[in-house]
């Protein structure tokens, strides 16, 4: 069974390192790791180049998180599924092909959170996207989420391997947004807009 997690994993992992939000960002004449936040994920595909290759990005990372998880589940079943998105969300984070430079990892989070556990996926996307409507705050509003989630997986499931694996999700995307926190604490974040910056 061995090589069934090889492939999981590695599978997993290169799909993830596949930074649709930088392949948009060149079609465009953009580059997103030098722009913006400077990292690919669609927040900043939406800020830098505009709102449909942000929606573009969007929707792609979340598919191939999509395909990850899938796989996993398919070779492993629930634990391949979440091994699966472990990799795709570290990939998507560093991605091997675009010089370990990735995004935030929350687009294919919330589609490995989903998949794997619906209902509290689900609620935890729903707070999200309330805070991030009633802040305009999308680093906070990604923060909830995983924080949320985490939670919930604590309460309902069993600390190993369910309630520790959430709580390595939840690490990557709080990791990948320490630069966010201090702006928030210091009052620098910026805001979500639907139009494209100048």
């Amino acid at each position: 069974m061995w090589w069934k997690w090889v492939i999981c994993i590695a599978a997993a992992y290169l799909l993830g390192s596949i930074s649709f939000g930088v392949l948009y960002g060149r079609r465009k004449g953009h580059d997103l790791r030098q722009e913006g936040s400077k990292n690919s994920g669609a927040t900043n595909a939406l800020r830098v180049v505009g709102v449909k290759t942000g929606l573009l990005t969007f929707v792609s990372d979340v598919l191939k998180a999509v395909l990850a998880v899938v796989l996993g589940k398919w070779l492993l079943g629930e634990y391949g599924g979440m091994a699966a998105g472990l990799a795709v969300i570290i990939g998507h984070n560093w991605p091997v092909f675009f010089q370990f430079r990735g995004g935030k990892g929350i687009s294919c989070s919330s589609a490995v959170l989903v998949l794997n556990f619906p209902v509290p996926g689900l609620i935890a996307i729903v707070l999200c996207l309330a805070v991030i409507a009633l802040t305009r705050y999308v680093s906070l509003g990604s923060m909830t989420m995983l924080v949320a989630f985490a939670i919930i997986l604590l309460i309902i499931k069993p600390f190993f391997p369910y309630g520790l694996w959430a709580l390595a999700v939840a690490a990557l995307g709080i990791y990948r947004h320490r630069a966010n926190i201090g702006r928030l604490v210091r009052g620098e974040e910026s805001k979500i807009s639907f139009s494209k910056k100048a």
